[in-house]
This record gives structure tokens, C-alpha cells and sequence, in this order.
């Protein structure tokens, strides 16, 4: 087998398994928000399908492929039955740039654990991420309602408006990074926090590198404009049920429906991954650079590769890449929780404070945290 059709298939699997990965975290996810939001609330939560409730899943998915097919009489079919494609497909496609762990290196193969190593990374992720409006906006006018159409021109004007102050709050954090390469914001947040200030070295051993010490506000500005841009509560106002009964989806049920879901999923799992990323150090470990992994598992790692039937080295690169795989997905579920209590702590805003707080708060904070981190850096570089 060639190199090139060997580097097809590794491709191919790797897309399969994130796509399918992302699409069984989302089960996984509802069964999370249901019992989380009962334990909240001094509830149950499902207890009678299966234990904890587990088997619900397994039911819900048989209703989503059984549920009737309604097609408005009005509808506009082509579009109508795209939309819920052109929601679930952006959400998939962010995830293609996003790094889950080391390299894993087997019989001289070198696998990225990661679909594509874009040197762009972030710009990719902003501009396929913005295109989930056009299936919102599709779906709303497309179902030749006015509830839909209504709930589609919310979605629209709030996820363009959160997306201005979600990209202006993270230019401080690339003119700290000064990259736009995912892996390389990793590396750089590798070790323990350090600047210079005026040719002076300055560093706190047991304080992370990461980049949320560098700027938590624009973390917090970030995860404000996520909720917005995934629709989440304490924003969810493209489908409030008082007024607008289901929204953009008011037309849509079955399979159909259930694509919005895991559209709106697979994007709290971009956020939540870009979070990890970009102010957690992704996927390496604190205190612990991915050589000082990889040392202490070719040190430590021999009886693992008897057991497997593998080379220490092949071995070692194994579990390193487990071992950041394993840091990666506990941040990332982290933040996922994360919008789940924020869901079910704060109640929804009404539209004008959602506009107001967008351009009125979010805006100006970003800015200013634009122009605070530019004069740092500049003084920062002058000489002493």
C-alpha cells in the first residue's frame, strides 16, 4: 500500500471517528442535562427506563427515526430540507481543526491526533462556525411560518452581533500567542507562567501558563458570546417557547428536528474544546510539558508493552497520546457542564437586554481589553 492511499484511510478514520464521536457524546450530553437539571432542582430526573434513567436514550432515538414526516403546506422544500444539514454540518467541520492530544507514533507511522493541522487553525473555526446562521435562516423562512420566520431573524442578528465581540475579545490573546496555529498556542502555554518585562524575565513556578491568566477577561467575554452563538440559555431567544412556541424549528419534528439538536450540541462541543485550548493549555497537562509525559512512560511503560506486544518506544508514544487524550476530554467536559448549570441557574433574558448586552457591554469590554493588552505589550518591549 502506498504512502498516499495509507494517509487516505488514517484521514478517513479519523473524520469518521470525531463524527461519530461527537454525534454519541450528544445523547450522552441530554442524559447529563436531564439528571443535572434535576439534582438542581430536587428532583429524579429519568429513573424508569434503564438504570439512572441510561435507556431513555436508546427510546428517544427510536421516537426521533419513527416520529411522523410533516412537510408545511407552504414549505419551501429544497431549502426546508437542507436546513437541518446546513446547521449540523458547520458544528462537525469546526472540530476538524481542533487538536485532542499528541502525536502517536506506531511501526514509524505518524498519526496527528487531529483532522487537519491548519496553520490558520482559529481563523478556520471562526469563519466555518458563523456559516450555522445560514441554516437557521434557511429553516425560519422556509417553513412558511411566522413564529419560524421570526425566531430565524433572532438567530441571525444575535449570532452576528455575538460574533463581533467573541472574535474582538480574543486579539489580545493571538498578540500574546502570536500565532493563529492551535498546536502552537498549546506549546506556547506549555510550562509554568512567565513574561518579560523590559529585557527582564519574570516567572511564578506554581502558577499554570496558561492563557486564561493572561487574560481572563476576554475568558470571560468568550464564554458569555458562546452562549449566545449555540443559542443556550440564559440567550436561547431564537426559540422561546412563550412567544415564538419552538422558533426557527417550529416546523420541523422527527429525524429533522433531532439534526438541529445535535447541531446545537456539536457546537457547545467546539466551544467548550476552544475554551480548553485557547485558556487552558488544551490538551497538555499543568506543570507538565509532552516530553516529561512521554519520558516518565518510556521509563515506566515496559510491562504495558509486553502486555500489548509493542516496542517501549511505540508504546510510550501510546500512552502519552492517552494520557493527553484523557486531559483533553476532562477540560473540555468541564466546560460542557458548565453550560448545563448556567442553563439551569440563570433565566432567559429578555431580547432587547440580549441585543443591549452585546453591543452596549460585551463591545466596549472587548475593546478595552483590546487596548489595555496592546499598551502592556508595547511598554512591556521597550527597553529598560
Amino acid at each position: 500500500m502506498g504512502t498516499g492511499s495509507l494517509e487516505f484511510i488514517i484521514n478517513t478514520v479519523k473524520i469518521a471517528a470525531i463524527f461519530m464521536g461527537i454525534i454519541s457524546v450528544v445523547p450522552l450530553l441530554v442524559w447529563v442535562e436531564r439528571r443535572g437539571s434535576a439534582f438542581m432542582q430536587n428532583r429524579l430526573g429519568p429513573n424508569r427506563v434503564g438504570p439512572l434513567g441510561l435507556l431513555q436514550l436508546a427510546a428517544d432515538a427510536v421516537k426521533f427515526i419513527f416520529k411522523e414526516e410533516f412537510i408545511p403546506d407552504h414549505a419551501e422544500k429544497v431549502l426546508y430540507f437542507m436546513a437541518p444539514g446546513l446547521t449540523l454540518l458547520p458544528a462537525a467541520l469546526t472540530f476538524a481543526a481542533v487538536p485532542l492530544a499528541t502525536s502517536v507514533t506506531v511501526s514509524g507511522h505518524t498519526i496527528d491526533m487531529q483532522i487537519a493541522n491548519i496553520n490558520v487553525g482559529i481563523v478556520y473555526i471562526f469563519a466555518v462556525a458563523s456559516l450555522g446562521v445560514y441554516g437557521i435562516l434557511s429553516a425560519g423562512w422556509s417553513s412558511g411560518n411566522k413564529y419560524s420566520m421570526l425566531g430565524a431573524l433572532r438567530a441571525s442578528s444575535q449570532m452576528i452581533s455575538y460574533e463581533v465581540a467573541m472574535g474582538l475579545s480574543l486579539i489580545g490573546l493571538l498578540l500574546i500567542y502570536r500565532t493563529f496555529n492551535l498546536n502552537e498556542m498549546i506549546a506556547v502555554q506549555n510550562g509554568a507562567f512567565n513574561f518579560v518585562w523590559r529585557g527582564s524575565a519574570f516567572s511564578v513556578p506554581w502558577l499554570p501558563n496558561w492563557g486564561f491568566f493572561y487574560q481572563p477577561i476576554a475568558l470571560i467575554l468568550f464564554i458569555t458570546a458562546g452562549f449566545a452563538e449555540t443559542n443556550r440559555l440564559p440567550f436561547d431567544l431564537p426559540e422561546g417557547e412563550a412567544e415564538l412556541v419552538a422558533g426557527y424549528h417550529t416546523e420541523y419534528g422527527g429525524f429533522k428536528f433531532n439534526m438541529f439538536f445535535m447541531g446545537e450540541y456539536g457546537h457547545m462541543i467546539t466551544s467548550s474544546a476552544l475554551i480548553t485550548t485557547l485558556f487552558f493549555g488544551g490538551y497538555a497537562l499543568p506543570y507538565a510539558s509532552p516530553e516529561d509525559v512521554l519520558k516518565f512512560w518510556t521509563e515506566n511503560g515496559a510491562g504495558i508493552a509486553g502486555l500489548i506486544h509493542l516496542t517501549v518506544p511505540d508504546t510510550a508514544s501510546l500512552l502519552t497520546m492517552l494520557t493527553h487524550l484523557a486531559s483533553f476530554c476532562a477540560k473540555t467536559g468541564f466546560w460542557l457542564f458548565f453550560y448545563v448549570w448556567i442553563r439551569w441557574t440563570l433565566p432567559r433574558f429578555r431580547y432587547d437586554q440580549l441585543m443591549d448586552l452585546g453591543w452596549k457591554t460585551l463591545m466596549p469590554w472587548a475593546l478595552a481589553n483590546l487596548a489595555i493588552t496592546t499598551t502592556v505589550i508595547f511598554l512591556a518591549h521597550l527597553p529598560s
